[in-house]
Order: structure tokens, then sequence, then C-alpha cells
């Protein structure tokens, strides 16, 4: 116990209160080491710290095992997903177009596999007492692919243009009542200051790879990405070509350590099969995401590697709160009900997922309140609900989704859980780029159905789930929910800066989403990459595909 007190001791003075309510919670044991890592690394605790506060404890696991050594020099071929429109890092919403445009992108952090935050562009960061300023220092020696120094004014450029609602950009749904345009303050070539709409404990992650628009670019950026596609990341283009492929190869003037492989080809598939077929044939080193769905024949072959990481992404069935049968919350509330998750998780995904309770708080979440009870189907009192609702002999309606993963089957699933209730469901399945449109209102099919199933990506704490598709004035807010009580309610969940007083204002948001149930969250799927036996060194970091470390054993 001693060794415990001397170990912190030292820092409490240093730290703000914030900092030492999570050391608190760490040393009682109300919290995991992963969980002290994560939210330490948030609030800008080094991870050399980080690591050797919870060392000092011995909380640390044990040995890493021995991995084989990736060498260098290979070609590694992916067979990917063809991305859904332009590559334009402001609007850029689809997987296939986020791969790879952090092929030569970089973040001022990255989320880790443990979901921590790793400096990347940006070296540290720190938050003045109530986290309204937050302060990043950036890496000096910095050069873009076509020479430039990546200085303080790239950051304000990038953030401002992510920022101004007249770009459309998808980062507002991350910056939307957190960070407006104009108020991101140069100190100095390197080091720049966030002043924010509003304390936000969690900001980092808004700038991180989680938010996935937030590459940074050239202050003079003029907005035509593809014609140079130019970033400080360790490939730069070789040769792109839309709706077939992209080659990328070695930056030899990368700031860090040099990527292992000499080139990395992707070539661009329509459909799941041709990509198995490829990676199967030895057309292809890896596929980039592979769904249980379809995939079976992959997961259970002992000549590949599955690469595994438990996330958050989910994909939420959104039903519309202002127009339509689902306006009444009981009606909502039926549909929830009619939905077996446990059948669900084990028959769609084969395990490879965790069952959702209608929130966004998944399990892999230190915030979520795990003592919400958990929401299960129940027939009988779906059907009481309908009747009460006047809608007892049910209804026709029309989902509206996209042909991506899993997402087609799941569509089929709820057509067939919602019958016994008298509800007709249609599907209406679209390409992504039909489906997503341009991802405003009135000019998207995603935000404009009546009911809808909508992918979302891996994010390192649940604040966009929270906000964009859940807010009155959300950015993404598909089911057009409004709600006051909410609206405080997620105010203060970001306004919140301890695990504890999180998981407190989460129960509240849990038990009222429960009840409004505007979104049907009902499952958190693992994050799957398949690979070649010897093709190793790429971190299981879900969402997010970095190859710059591997290579061939």
């Amino acid at each position: 116990m001693n060794r415990i007190s001397n170990a912190y001791s030292r820092l409490r003075g240093q730290l703000g209160a914030v900092e030492n309510d999570l050391i608190d919670e760490f040393v009682s044991g109300k919290i995991d080491r992963r969980t002290f890592l994560r939210h330490g690394s948030m609030l800008g605790l080094s991870l050399p710290l980080l690591g050797g506060m919870a060392g000092g404890v011995g909380l640390l696991s044990g040995s890493t095992p021995a991995r084989a050594e990736p060498k260098a020099g290979a070609t590694i071929r992916v067979a990917a997903v063809t991305p859904a429109a332009a590559m334009n890092p402001v609007s850029i919403a689809d997987q296939g177009g986020l791969t790879l445009l952090i092929q030569t992108g970089e973040f001022l952090c990255v989320t880790q596999p443990d979901l921590t935050l790793k400096p990347s562009l940006a070296l540290s960061w720190s938050h003045n007492e109530d986290s309204s300023v937050w302060t990043f220092k950036l890496r000096s020696g910095v050069t873009y692919h076509t020479g430039q120094t990546f200085k303080a004014d790239d950051v304000i450029a990038t953030i401002d243009r992510l920022a101004d609602p007249k770009n459309a950009s998808n980062a507002l749904s991350a910056f939307k009542g957190i960070l407006s345009k104009g108020n991101t303050k140069k100190v100095d070539d390197l080091t720049v200051e966030f002043h924010l709409d509003a304390p936000y404990g969690s900001f980092p992650y808004v700038v991180s790879s989680d938010n996935y628009n937030c590459i940074m670019l050239p202050a003079d950026f003029a907005g035509d990405f593809e014609k140079d596609w130019t970033g400080t990341g360790p490939f730069k283009l070789e040769k792109y070509t839309p709706k077939v492929g992209a080659n990328f190869v070695r930056f030899d003037g990368y700031w860090g350590e040099k990527s292992l492989p000499d080139r990395v080809e992707f070539v661009f598939y329509d459909a799941l099969q041709p990509r198995v077929l490829a990676l199967q044939g030895g057309q292809a080193d890896m596929i980039d995401q592979v769904p249980v769905a379809g995939g079976q024949a992959l997961l259970n072959d002992p000549n590949f590697t599955v690469i595994r990481e438990k996330s958050a992404a989910h994909e939420q069935v959104h039903m519309r709160c202002d127009t339509g049968p689902f306006q009444d919350k009981r009606v909502r509330q039926a549909m929830a009900l009619s939905i077996d998750r446990t059948k669900l998780v084990a028959g769609l995904f084969r395990g490879f997922a965790a069952v959702g309770n209608d929130s966004p708080f998944a399990p892999a979440f230190p915030s979520t309140d795990t003592t919400v009870p958990q929401r299960k189907q129940d027939l009988q009192k779906a059907k009481q609900l309908m009747e009460a609702a006047g809608v007892g002999k049910g209804f026709k309606v029309t989902l509206t989704t996209e042909r991506y993963i899993e997402i087609p089957d799941y569509a089929i699933l709820l057509q067939n859980f919602a019958r016994p209730l008298g509800i007709d469901i249609t599907l209406n399945v679209e390409s992504q780029d039909a489906y997503y449109g341009k991802a405003v209102f009135g000019q998207s099919d995603w935000l404009d159905s009546t009911m809808g199933i909508t992918d979302y990506g891996q994010r390192g704490v649940p604040n966009v789930y929270l906000r964009a598709p859940l807010l009155s004035d959300g950015t993404w807010n598909g089911a057009h929910f409004k709600n006051p009580e909410y609206d405080t309610l997620v105010t203060q969940f970001g306004r919140t800066g301890d695990i504890g007083g999180q998981r407190e204002v989460a129960g509240k948001i849990q038990t009222l989403l429960l009840d409004e149930t505007p979104i049907i969250f009902a499952y958190f799927y693992d994050y799957l990459v398949v690979t070649k036996k010897t093709l190793v060194g790429i971190p299981p970091i879900a969402n997010r595909l970095f190859l710059d470390r591997a290579g061939f054993a």
C-alpha cells in the first residue's frame, strides 16, 4: 500500500481535480487498467506515464506473447469495398473511402486498440480548469508529400473548413455545439488552442481518428483531393482509378518510422463474395472488413488469420418520431420488443457481437451504466402497446437502407420479427451512394426515410453517437427526435470529466431512450479483418486500417 501511495502522491500537486479523481478511482479498484489508460490519455497524461503508474501497482497484464516480426519491402494487396463517392476529406462518409484516406492522411492523435489516444501530428494536449480551452502542441519537422511544412496554420484551416456549416462536412456530427468555425487559435507555429462552445471533457477524441474527416491538410488546400492526395502520412499516392483501385508507395520523407511495405495496392469490389474469392484464390493478401454474414468460409478457415476487435460499431434502426406510424412512442417500443436480441447476435453474428439495449452505451464504454435493465423480446407486451396506440391490426411501412456488410440480412430479420405484430415492412435496399445522398435533410434517403438502418463505425467514446443522431438539432437525426430533457442530459454528459459522474448521467440517458425508443440499438458488432497467415503487423483498431507496420513474416 505504501508503494501505491508513494507512486501517486508525487503527482497530486501537478494535476487537476479531474485527473486526481481518475487516480482515486483506479487506486480504489472502481475502474480497471484499460479504463485508466484510456481516460488518462484523453486528459493529456502521457502513455508512458500512465503505463508506469499502472505497472507500479502491479496491474500490468502478463508479458506480451512473442509475435512474428514483419519483414520490410513487401507489396500488400487489399481486396477492398468500392468507395461510395469521390475522395473528398470534408464530405467522405463511407468505409471504403475512409480506408483509402488514412493511407496518406494523418490526424492529430489516433485511437488505439485499447481506446487510448496516441499522439500523432500532435505531441501532447492539455486543458484549462473547466475543459473549455484545450491546448495542443504540434510535432515539428513534419512535411507534406508536396514538400510543404506542417504547422499551426494548417490545423486552423483544416478545422475551420470542417466546422463551417456551409461545407456540409460530416465532421459536423462531432463539432456541432462543441467547436465552431473561427475558434481554433494560433499560439505559435507549433501550438494551437481550441476555444470550445462549452466545456467538453472528451474533446481530444473530437479531433482524433474517431472523427474520420479530421486528417490535416495544407492551409491552401483548394478542395481537389484526388488531384494529388496530399498528406503527411507514411504512404503517398502512386495511382488512383475511381471504381477500380488505388496504389500507394512508401513516402521516404515521412517524419516517423518509414513504412515497412514498399507498396500497398487496393482493388475495389462492389460485393463481398468476389473479395472472398480474391483472398482464397491468392489475388489478395487481406480483406479490410469482413461481416459474419457471407464471410463464414474465411472465418472458419485455418489457412487465414482473423483479426478480431470488440467495438462500439453498430447499425442504428431509426424510426421517424414526427410523422408516419412511429409518431407514438408505444409503437416504437413495440417494434423494439419484437426483437429477440440473443438469437439475433447468435444467428447473424455467430457470437461476434454484444447485445444492445437501445442506447449508444455499448458494453465497451466504461461510462455505460450496466444496472439499467436489458430490454428483451416480449411479444405480448408489444401487442398490448400496439392496441393502446390504436394500431392493433398493424400497418405497412417501408424500411430504406444501404447494401453494406450484414445490413440487408438484418433488414430481413427485422421484417420477420415485426410480422407477428401485424407490421408489414417493405424493404428498399439501395447502394451506399443512393442511400446517403448528400447526407443532409431533404437530400438523403437516410435522413428522410420513415424507417431506416444506418451503419455507425467505431468511436472511442459515445459522444458522436449521443449527439449527431439524437440531439434535436443533430446533423444525422434520421429519427427526427426532439426531446429537451435528452438534449440537457447530453450536454451534462459532455461537461462531466470523471468516470463516476459520466456513469450517473449515462444511466439517466439510457433510461430515457428506453422509454422514447427513437432508435433501436440491437447489437454492437466486432470488427473483423481477414489476412493470409503470413501477413502480420496490422493493429486491431476497429474501422481503421493502418498498414505502415505490416509485412510478411
